[in-house]
């Protein structure tokens, strides 16, 4: 079944794109949650016609999204976490404490849009992922530093 997303829905697509699911997630998930309608003819024109008009806006968006990637791209966090004698951390580092240390150093980004590939368990350096636009991710350094550890 082909249907329209209405938003952004993670490791399917953004919104207005058209994607073909399976018939029971459409109808039983994505439609009534209001994810999404069903592709049909006039649906179509009517999303074509939106998408005509809104071009400038999407460009302007992306090109938020571009000066953004950009000053991010530099940007180096620190992550301070309780951590065993081992190094391990205790739980793990997520989406949510990078976008708090994001929101310290002066970036208001949403912790959805974040993404950690594996869990972080452990003391070192690792790489998020921020999506700003569907066209536009950026992987931002971060390091995870024990709370015990002597500043340097």
């Amino acid at each position: 079944m082909q249907v329209i997303l209405k938003e952004d829905v993670l490791n399917l697509g953004y919104k207005d794109d058209v994607v073909t699911v399976k018939d029971g997630y459409g109808r039983n998930y994505l439609i009534p949650q209001g994810k999404a309608v069903i592709a049909s003819p006039s649906a179509l024109k009517q999303l074509a016609e939106n998408n005509k008009q809104r071009a400038h806006k999407l460009e302007k968006l992306k090109q938020d999204a571009q000066a953004l990637a950009d000053k991010l791209a530099g940007v180096a966090l620190t992550i301070t976490t309780k951590t065993s004698s081992t190094g391990k951390i205790y739980g793990s580092v997520t989406n949510i404490q990078i976008a708090e240390a994001l929101a310290n150093a002066g970036y208001e980004i949403d912790r959805k849009i974040i993404v950690v590939k594996d869990a972080i368990k452990e003391v070192g350096s690792y790489k998020a992922t921020v999506k700003l636009h569907k066209e536009v991710s950026v992987d931002v350094a971060f390091a995870v530093v024990s709370e015990d550890a002597p500043a340097e």
